[in-house]
């Protein structure tokens, strides 16, 4: 059965009426992805809050970090599996088997990242995710300990909670508006045609 078909819970503006820098940000977002992902859409509800949206998430995921694209959207994947959040696991999850090129880790990420392959150094991330997601009243000290030890920095760590926090706030934002994925993410960076593992032969 297919998700619902709506971008969220209320009517968004038509794009040909928002405002000529937010039009021209739609159509750069065609032109690279094919799409104008749902949650600008969403936003542009609230067109300042919009590129409010726009600034602090290019900040969070593109500015220079010691974390990769790569680990910074992982950490969306397992923020938003924590929270059940059925857009940004498609979403992001998509984001992962792009910058990976591994479209099981994408989805082990989603369902539960500890079956995940990971090393020592991402497990701890994400396991801080975690943590700072379901229990955050419980970090303190010795979950910094653990990333220092692990050869995290001091902006290290600001950039790992500052992204955890935001995708708490944006899981937060896409349950209460249901917003709905795009249902081109579902298709993206997956093999095709998939083809099983064959059974190896005894003998």
């Amino acid at each position: 059965m297919p998700q619902p078909d709506h971008i969220c819970a209320y009517p968004v503006p038509d794009p040909a009426t928002l405002d000529e820098d937010l039009q021209a940000v739609f159509a750069k977002c065609v032109e690279k992805l094919g799409l104008v992902p749902n949650v600008l859409s969403t936003y542009s509800i609230r067109p300042n809050r919009l590129r409010n949206f726009m600034a602090m998430y290019n900040e969070i995921m593109f500015s220079e970090s010691g974390l990769s694209k790569l680990e910074r959207e992982m950490v969306a994947v397992v923020v938003s599996c924590a929270n059940r959040c059925y857009y940004c696991l498609v979403a992001h999850g998509q984001a992962v088997r792009a910058l990976s090129g591994d479209p099981q880790l994408g989805e082990m990420l989603v369902m539960n990242y500890r079956i995940a392959p990971l090393d020592t150094r991402q497990r701890a991330m994400l396991d801080f995710a975690w943590k700072l997601t379901t229990t955050p009243a419980e970090v303190g000290e010795a979950d910094r300990k653990r990333l220092h030890e692990l050869g995290f920095s001091a902006e290290d760590v600001f950039d790992l909670a500052e992204t955890v926090a935001f995708y708490n706030f944006s899981n937060r934002m896409a349950t209460t508006l249901d917003m709905m994925p795009n249902v081109e993410y579902h298709g993206m960076n997956r093999p095709e045609p998939f083809e099983p593992p064959q059974p190896v032969k005894k003998g």
